[in-house]
């Protein structure tokens, strides 16, 4: 019950040659919000040899709930892929003005504004100059295990058609040290959070599902069949999906005219005088 392997030097070639073209159409930095973790640790990566170490500018943004051991991991893969232009952004303060301006949140709402503090944090890093860089996987988006404009909120998705058993792979093959690139996943918004115990499945299984569905078009009963991947398995799978759609779609606009801007926007890019 595994997904098929890929050649790791042709995924690296094509994800690098799409943010070299993206880079060289925009002019712009490599902005990255390094975490410790296998995902941000393969963006780093990627981003580097498709800007160029000094043209990356990486991020570490801890709080009280971030383990010290990440923020020295992140420190560590910063110093591997030879960026020199980093910092570190202690976000506690700010969520603490949040909490005086709002009162008391639940771990979920505070969580989920960390999230949001640091995606703002890296707006604001790459207002002149930069393109934030996205670290979600397509396990995670597919799932909906990510913060609505939060770490959703980016410019581009370099692993976003990777599953997440596929990134730990390419983290390897790109260098990441064994212990971040196996490193159990988790966006540390509160103490103990663990990504596979929130979703309540293995991104193991959870990926064989997601690609039996999204990738061989299969349908749920066929996946069972083919993989041999438990039912409540599936019902899991499906029940996220379904729960987070809203996550991956345009927020929803009333149509009073032959287009909406997002139908339109597509062809925006075609217009000239």
């Amino acid at each position: 019950m595994e997904l098929p392997v890929l050649n790791w030097s042709e995924v690296e070639e094509k994800i690098v040659s799409f943010l070299r073209d993206l880079k060289d159409k925009t002019g712009r930095k490599a902005v990255v919000g390094v975490s410790g973790g296998v995902d941000s640790a393969t963006v780093l990566a990627l981003s580097v040899k498709a800007f160029g170490a000094k043209d990356v500018r990486a991020v570490i943004m801890p709080s009280q709930t971030t383990p010290p051991e990440d923020v020295e991991d992140a420190k560590e893969l910063i110093q591997k892929f030879g960026v020199t232009d980093w910092k570190i952004i202690n976000i506690n303060k700010i969520l603490k003005s949040y909490e005086e301006a709002l009162g008391k949140m639940n771990k979920v709402v505070r969580g989920n504004t960390m999230a949001r503090i640091r995606m703002t944090i890296l707006y604001a890093l790459a207002h002149e100059d930069g393109l934030v860089i996205g670290t979600g996987d397509k396990s995670e988006l597919l799932l909906g295990y990510f913060t609505k404009y939060g770490d959703g909120a980016v410019d581009v998705l370099p692993i976003g058609d990777l599953y997440k058993t596929w990134v730990r792979k390419l983290a390897l093959h790109l260098g990441v040290p064994e212990k971040i690139a196996l490193k159990p996943s988790s966006p540390r918004l509160w103490s103990g959070q663990l990504a596979e115990e929130e979703l309540g499945i293995k991104y193991e299984v959870a990926d064989v599902i997601l690609y039996g569905i999204v990738d061989e078009g299969l349908k749920p009963k066929e996946v069972i069949e083919k993989y041999g991947v438990p039912e409540e398995a599936v019902r899991r799978v499906i029940e996220l999906m379904k729960r987070n759609q809203h996550k991956l779609l345009p927020p929803p606009i009333v149509k009073i005219g032959k287009r909406t801007a997002f139908e339109f926007a597509p062809l925006i890019s075609e217009l000239e005088l």
